[in-house]
Formats: structure tokens, C-alpha cells, sequence
């Protein structure tokens, strides 16, 4: 069998050199040696195949006190030079072992890797003034052995519709000691006949009178947390939009989306005589035609 001298081959002229210097060495080699600086050039290829061998060797404490004995049991004494034409991977093969050994060793290696646990998902709906607050709800989830397991989730207020919540720990279990997987919950916030989210607006409806939609009047809207006076011109038509500022969904810590009525003008199914008798009158005297 033929050795190479993997010291010559990083150019240094004693093996009694430190890993430190073994490392400059191949740096300095392989810089010099580099494929995108010798471009064609198939024995500069070669020697870089050579170099980085010979650093995989003699970078390794072990295996470089291993390649000294063997240097000084069989070439010392003849100072033998060592060739680079022996049969590929001879002298890897020696202290790394074969490459079926080397594949083999792989496999098992990447078989009992520790292998963290698969995360599970699920979703959960709560109500926009749940979102809006926050809360602890319970929910219950089938396990993997079938039995059902209980958990508190806490939900942050102002939490965004779609956004997760990450339990840790409280997926699949792992493997080869690997930690568990992680419980992700989906939020979903469902909306109610008052409010619809959407971002961070809130969109409601207004409701108004035919006299109120004619005349103008100072409305009280209901928000998340209360009720704010809006100011509804005169002759306002179904369809138009009042945007309320920051009284929306929360948005920060500070701030909030706004909130935008819709108007709808209602007409009274039922009228007493004398509403039906001053809606006569008005259609008498008005002008007003919106066909025409």
C-alpha cells in the first residue's frame, strides 16, 4: 500500500506541528488551490482533492497521531516518499473505516438521531368581544392513544384573527430523546349581528328613520366598549358610510382600528292614523322624486 505525505501536501516540512497550524496550512492551500482561481486546470483539481483529504486526516488529533505511527512504523527508516496515486480512499478507509462502513455508520447515526416530536394544529372560534378582551378558555383534544386531554389556553387580548398560539411541548412525542412536538391552536374569531371585523375596522350597521336620515340628527353608536354620539347630516342616504375613529378592533397596545357605520334608513312596517295621515301630507307637498 502507498501513502501519501499529507504534510508536503499542505507544504509543511515536519509533522510536529499543531492543529492550529495544520489549519493555516490548509487554508493557505486551498486558497492557492482553489477550483474558481484555476480554472481547467485538472491537476490543481486534483491537488484539491488531496488537500482537503490530508486536512480531514491530520485536523483529527486522533487520526493524525494514528497516521504518524504509521508514517514512522513502515517509511522512517527507508524515508520512502509518499506518493498520490494510490487507490482512492485507501487512507481515508484506514481511519475512517470503509465506504459501505461509512454509509453504514450514516444510516445508524441519522437513525438514532434525537428527532423532535411532529407539532399538531388545531383551530378554536371565539367571539369578537372574547378576542377583543382576552380570556382562559378550555378547550379538549382527542389524544393520541384516544383518550382526551383537556388544556387552559390563554388568549391574549387583541389577538388577530388567524394568528396561532403555541403550546409547547404538547405535540407528538419525540424520538430517540428528541423533544415533543408543539401544540399550535388557530384562532378564528367568529363575528355577531352587531360587528364584523375586518383588519382592524369594525364594520356595524346604523340604523335610521326616514325623518332622521331627512332631518340630521346626533346618534348614539355602540362600540366593543361602550357608546360614542355621532353627528348624521342632514339627507343622508342608505349605503353611506360614517367612519368613527379608534373605535375599532386593537391594533397595539395603544391604538385601534376605527369603526365604520353603514346607514340604513328603516320605514316603520306598522303606522297609527296619524303617521299615515302626515306621510300623506309630505307625499302631497314634497317635490321629491328619486326615479326621476
Amino acid at each position: 500500500m502507498i501513502l501519501k505525505n499529507y504534510y508536503k501536501i499542505l507544504d509543511l516540512e515536519t509533522s510536529h506541528v499543531s492543529i492550529d497550524e495544520i489549519k493555516q496550512a490548509y487554508r493557505q492551500a486551498a486558497k492557492k488551490y482553489h477550483p474558481d482561481l484555476n480554472l481547467g486546470d485538472t491537476l490543481a483539481e486534483e491537488k484539491i482533492k488531496d488537500i482537503n483529504e490530508a486536512y480531514k486526516i491530520l485536523s483529527i488529533p486522533a487520526s493524525k497521531r494514528k497516521y504518524d505511527r504509521m508514517w514512522n512504523s513502515k517509511f522512517a527508516k527507508q524515508q520512502k516518499a509518499f506518493s498520490g496515486k494510490e487507490e482512492k480512499g485507501t487512507i481515508l478507509n484506514m481511519f475512517f473505516g470503509t465506504n459501505e462502513n461509512i454509509n453504514n455508520n450514516e444510516q445508524i447515526a441519522k437513525k438514532n438521531k434525537a428527532k423532535k416530536g411532529e407539532n399538531i394544529e388545531t383551530e378554536i372560534c371565539i367571539n369578537i368581544y372574547d378576542a377583543f378582551y382576552g380570556l382562559d378558555k378550555q378547550i379538549s383534544l382527542k389524544a393520541v392513544d384516544g383518550s382526551i386531554k383537556t388544556y387552559t389556553v390563554t388568549i391574549p387580548k387583541g389577538i388577530r384573527n388567524g394568528e396561532k398560539i403555541r403550546l409547547i411541548g404538547l405535540g407528538k412525542q419525540g424520538e430517540n430523546g428528541g423533544k415533543n412536538g408543539d401544540l399550535l391552536i388557530k384562532i378564528k374569531i367568529e363575528d355577531n349581528k352587531k360587528f364584523k371585523l375586518k383588519g382592524y375596522d369594525i364594520y356595524t350597521d346604523l340604523l335610521l328613520t326616514p325623518w332622521e336620515a331627512a332631518l340630521g340628527i346626533r346618534a348614539n353608536i355602540e362600540t366593543l366598549d361602550d357608546e360614542t354620539k355621532v353627528y348624521i347630516p342632514q339627507g343622508i342616504q342608505s349605503g353611506e358610510k360614517i367612519r368613527i375613529p379608534n373605535k375599532g378592533y386593537r391594533s397595539s397596545k395603544d391604538t385601534r382600528g376605527d369603526l365604520i357605520a353603514e346607514v340604513k334608513i328603516v320605514v316603520p312596517k306598522k303606522l297609527t292614523e296619524e303617521e299615515k295621515a302626515i306621510f300623506k301630507q309630505l307625499g302631497e307637498i314634497s317635490k321629491f322624486n328619486p326615479r326621476k
